[in-house]
């Protein structure tokens, strides 16, 4: 049985389930905000050693043979008679279950959720990619006005994040080009490290889905002129044409170098293609969205992704 750890907005996953249902794969999609829903049995003479039993469906842990961790959230607690602190203290003991299973699937995971969080560190990622020999823009990871005065002497600079993109419920901050800054900006500057990078003159965007030996690469095109939109991710849907592509096989062997040094088996990489034709990596997501690009595209990457949890699941045979 394969287990689909993640929430039930996520409609990403929708495509696994179809896929895993087209497949007749047996499977049990865990949306952890209904955890505390749940009766659990968790042992101690095995990893194994569990049982969860959740909307009349009993899953064990020897049943279990593959897992995908998506977008799991925090398990919600009804309060009724309960006051803030206890309904706290009890969310916080689901977590805590919730960080037990996943050290109980270890082995199982498409990408295992350690390696996915070790490998969000954007800057770790830079270093790493830099070490491969990736086309990388000039960067700086600072809070330091004179550095970032310095280099918009010579260059265009843009500015994210290093982690949170979500500024609130409905504010997104994307990857922005930064007009000239002043020494009047300076404390707002020093309030937080970003990523300040040169700007790339480019033709358009890329995005490369790994999954296990799999590659799957999209071109992304605005239909304004490239160097209008900055991140492609602010454009609508409807303004963004996407056509499939073949990497160089030099980019695809480091891609999958890459994701070796991660420690995964799935990965959405993004670069862009600039005027020379020449790839600049950009950024790694170890747990990125993609069914938009199969959507678009039609490429099998539901499919791939099930192939690749029913090897794992072999694997836990031998």
């Amino acid at each position: 049985m394969i287990l689909l750890v993640t929430n039930q907005r996520d409609l990403t996953m929708d495509y696994v389930v179809r896929e895993l249902t087209e497949q007749c794969v047996p499977f049990i999609r865990l949306n952890t905000e209904d955890l505390p829903k749940a009766k659990v049995r968790f042992g101690i003479q095995s990893p194994d050693d569990w049982d969860i039993n959740i909307n009349n469906h009993k899953f064990t842990g020897a049943s279990i043979k593959a897992a995908y961790f998506r977008r799991p959230e925090v398990p919600q607690v009804t309060r009724g008679v309960l006051t803030a602190s206890e309904s706290e203290y009890i969310q916080n003991e689901w977590l805590s279950i919730l960080k037990n299973l996943y050290w109980r699937l270890e082995g199982k995971w498409l990408n295992c959720p350690t390696h996915i969080f070790l490998a969000e560190d954007k800057p770790k990622q830079l270093v790493l990619a830099n070490k491969l020999g990736f086309n990388i823009p000039e960067t700086n990871i600072t809070n330091r006005y004179d550095l970032v005065s310095k280099m918009q002497e010579q260059k265009q600079v843009v500015a994210k994040p290093l982690k949170h993109a979500l500024l609130s419920h409905d504010e997104v901050i994307f990857t922005s080009r930064i007009q000239a800054v002043s020494p009047s900006q300076s404390d707002s500057i020093q309030l937080a490290p970003v990523i300040f990078q040169e700007e790339v003159e480019k033709l358009y965007d890329v995005r490369v889905t790994v999954v296990g030996s799999s590659i799957f690469s999209v071109c992304i095109k605005t239909i304004c002129k490239a160097t209008e939109v900055v991140d492609w991710r602010s454009a609508e849907h409807t303004n963004l044409i996407h056509e499939v592509i073949e990497l160089p096989n030099e980019l695809q062997e480091k891609c999958q170098l890459l994701m070796k040094i991660l420690g995964l088996n799935f990965g959405a990489i993004d670069f862009v293609c600039d005027t020379n034709n020449k790839y600049w990596f950009l950024e790694i997501n170890p747990n990125g969205q993609w069914a938009w690009i199969e959507n678009q595209t039609k490429l099998p990457i539901a499919k791939t992704i099930v192939e690749e949890l029913l090897s794992i699941s072999k694997r836990e045979h031998i």
